[in-house]
């Protein structure tokens, strides 16, 4: 038996968590024990998990396709289903014809130009790092608190503060290979009924899609085509119910759109490919 667990038993700490309505509460007792330095600290985890908050701003980290992901106090926690935009981005370069292959025929030895707008975290950006070959990635979040968050994640990959593309350097338009955005879909009216682990510990503004939920989305499609390269993709999260109205958004702004959905994570995804070919670059994104 550890110190941690003659000083707080895992049963105890284990009834206190279901008593507080968490549906995992053997698990999290784990993590916390496992988590924790000191029985002081181990303490005061089970008393902030039992006040509410979630367990990643509790423990610290995240785990996030099979990465650790340093997840602040008022930071977007990253979902599980959110793995599952990951996945087809990764599967969209591993279709390429070759490792080296470029969606705009350019040289084949330059790095994925990746761009992951609303990163939160930057768990998104950290996981495509994880799993491509030479990624140059520029991560956004207006958020000042995940900016801070996201760079210590995302080693290697740069990361500003600013409202979707406004930061971005304006030599990545139309070189821009998987451009990710998870942005929130949450319509306004409906913020009240999420749980309170989000609704009161995430920020707003991570959260609130605006009336209808797309309004986010819709500014990060329409600057789109100013931002990939030919053949490039863009991919956002949605949900079931929103999907249709988002691939028609993309397909307004001249995207080829296709809907892709995991039952298993319950995750919506909407891939929109830039044509390949040549387009003039202009306007602001």
């Amino acid at each position: 038996m550890s110190a941690l667990s003659s000083f707080l038993p895992q049963p105890v700490i284990v009834t206190r968590l279901r008593a507080a309505g968490c549906v995992f509460a053997e698990d999290e007792a784990r993590l916390l024990v496992a988590t924790a330095r000191t029985p002081s600290d181990l303490a005061a985890m089970v008393d902030r998990r039992v006040a509410g908050l979630p367990l990643e701003h509790v423990l610290g980290w995240a785990e996030f396709c099979g990465l650790r992901i340093a997840v602040d106090t008022g930071v977007f926690v990253p979902r599980r289903r959110t793995e599952f935009l990951v996945h087809q981005a990764v599967a969209l370069a591993h279709r390429a014809i070759g490792p080296n292959d470029r969606p705009a025929g350019q040289a084949p030895d330059r790095p994925w130009i990746v761009v992951d707008l609303c990163c939160g975290s930057g768990a998104v950006g950290a996981a495509l790092v994880a799993a491509l070959d030479r990624v140059e990635l520029h991560a956004v979040d207006i958020d000042p608190a995940a900016v801070r968050c996201a760079r210590r994640n995302v080693a290697g990959g740069r990361v500003y503060e600013g409202d979707l593309y406004e930061p971005l350097p304006a030599a990545l338009r139309g070189r821009v290979d998987i451009l990710t955005a998870n942005a929130p879909y949450v319509p306004t009216g409906a913020i009240g009924l999420l749980p309170p682990e989000a609704r009161v510990h995430e920020p707003r503004v991570a959260l609130d899609g605006g009336a209808d939920g797309l309004e986010i989305q819709r500014r990060v499609t329409s600057a789109a085509t100013r931002w990939l390269a030919p053949g490039g993709h863009l991919l956002i999260e949605t949900s079931e119910r929103q999907a249709p109205q988002t691939a028609e958004a993309f397909a307004r702004n001249g995207l080829i759109p296709r809907v892709a959905v995991s039952e298993e994570l319950d995750a919506t995804v909407v891939v929109g490919t830039m044509p390949a070919r040549d387009r003039e670059i202009g306007g602001v994104g």
